[in-house]
């Protein structure tokens, strides 16, 4: 290709390599997963393999791309005039300082602008050679908060950043402008660790918690290992050990008395006989939610429960595994409204040595779904719920089923079962019917 570069060139072949095996495995799950693609540009080697894995997921995917690049013309010229002191005197002469000043304000009023264009054509040769639509964006302004307003417009479903940019080192990890990015952005991202790798090489890596947001990402793991047909891992990690350390230091402060009062032992015999048992239990059936979900869309998965602390347990499993993607929901299970990504997230965008796809989608499995492998009845309370007619009986369940998974319950009661029919039906309540038989009843006359 005339006036091509040696970086789009091979972004070209690599992209000729990959797209008729991908084209034979992308279906209906791929392709409504992402619209809309905007890529972060600057011909770095991170940028390079962003831009060459956005065309590649465009073109599974059916969707368009948008290539933009930040160029701080401002900075520039500010920092000039800061260092015109620190010339030597021969460049302080007033001549000389207005032709340096006239070489520089052509850089940055259109010198800038043409390396812009330059990064962009880039990505529109990758673009054109797999016939995606490409669109160019270039802006002047502080580079994170221009791209930010950017991904945040509503115009794109899916960021891919670079984790370094031209800067790069080593053993720089996430790029300042990255990280402001990923933190601020209301799309799911792609953070590219390691240009090297080829994401659909695999294997990937889903991490659930129970939440909502590692459901959604498990949802796009599956359409991806489908689409690249490579092997897809589910882990769910939790951590037993840090109520011991805990337990061991309030016993270092507290008083004998103190102790009675808190029944202290009563509560580390709690822990150790029911509490480590019990979260092995909860994770265990994420990855059994997980296994369901999976197979509802025709995806073979392997499962690994993990222990310790979540973000390291599962920096180790994808080093030992040599994933080149994990998949994350960007809040966890204990978010709160104020957070901008859970502490788990953050981590592993920071260690992990792969690919990171930071996902905002949300999915809650059915409920009777999460119920079957977490959920279970005591023996009063199925004896209440029988005093349901039995038309109406597996409505009630449902109804009872969400309202205790709401809380949090893995152990319906007959409470529970006392408290959610006070709750959706109070006049039952109040008159002493069976439970949520109100709720049964007037479903039918409607």
């Amino acid at each position: 290709m005339p006036g091509s570069s040696p970086a789009s060139l091979e972004l070209n072949r690599e992209l000729r390599g990959a797209q008729h095996a991908q084209t034979e495995h992308a279906g209906p799950a791929i392709r409504s997963l992402y619209r809309a693609v905007l890529v972060a540009a600057d011909c770095s080697d991170h940028a390079n393999r962003a831009v060459s894995e956005a065309v590649a997921l465009a073109r599974l995917a059916e969707a368009t791309v948008a290539g933009m690049h930040v160029y701080a013309a401002r900075l520039h010229d500010l920092r000039f005039r800061q260092m015109e002191g620190g010339l030597p005197e021969q460049y302080r002469q007033e001549k000389a300082l207005e032709e340096s000043r006239a070489v520089h304000d052509g850089l940055i009023t259109r010198g800038l602008s043409l390396i812009a264009d330059a990064y962009l054509d880039q990505a529109e040769q990758a673009c054109r050679a797999a016939a995606i639509p490409f669109t160019p964006l270039s802006a002047e302004g502080k580079n994170y908060r221009v791209l930010l307003d950017e991904a945040n417009s509503g115009r794109h479903d899916l960021l891919v950043i670079g984790a370094q940019g031209l800067g790069a080192v080593a053993e720089g990890g996430l790029g300042t402008v990255c990280e402001r990015v990923v933190r601020r952005a209301a799309v799911d991202t792609l953070v590219i660790k390691d240009p090297r790798r080829r994401l659909a090489d695999g294997p990937i890596v889903a991490a659930v918690d129970g939440s909502d947001h590692s459901y959604g990402g498990l949802l796009s793991a599956l359409a991806l290992a489908q689409a690249w047909s490579v092997p897809l891992h589910v882990v769910a990690a939790y951590d037993p050990y840090f109520h011991y350390v805990a337990f061991d230091r309030i016993s270092r402060v507290l008083s004998e008395e103190a102790g009675r009062t808190f029944r202290f032992a009563d509560q580390e015999r709690l822990h150790e006989e029911i509490i480590d048992a019990g979260l092995a239990k909860i994770y265990r059936g994420h990855l059994s939610v997980a296994q369901s979900i999976a197979a509802a869309h025709g995806v073979a998965i392997e499962t690994a429960l993990l222990d310790g602390k979540a973000h390291a347990a599962i920096e180790r499993y994808l080093r030992d595994l040599g994933s080149t993607l994990l998949v994350i929901g960007k809040l966890g299970i204990h978010a709160d409204p104020a957070l901008d990504i859970g502490g788990n997230a953050e981590r592993l965008l920071r260690n992990a040595g792969c690919a990171v796809l930071l996902s905002q989608r949300v999915h809650r499995p059915p409920a009777d779904t999460i119920a079957a492998v977490t959920t279970t009845w005591t023996a009063e309370a199925e004896r209440r719920l029988e005093r349901v007619p039995e038309f109406a009986r597996r409505m009630a369940r449902m109804a009872i089923l969400q309202f205790a998974q709401e809380r949090g319950h893995t152990v319906i009661t007959e409470r529970i079962v006392e408290d959610a029919t006070a709750m959706l039906c109070p006049g039952r309540a109040r008159t002493g019917g069976g439970p949520l038989a109100g709720h049964g009843s007037a479903a039918t006359h409607e």
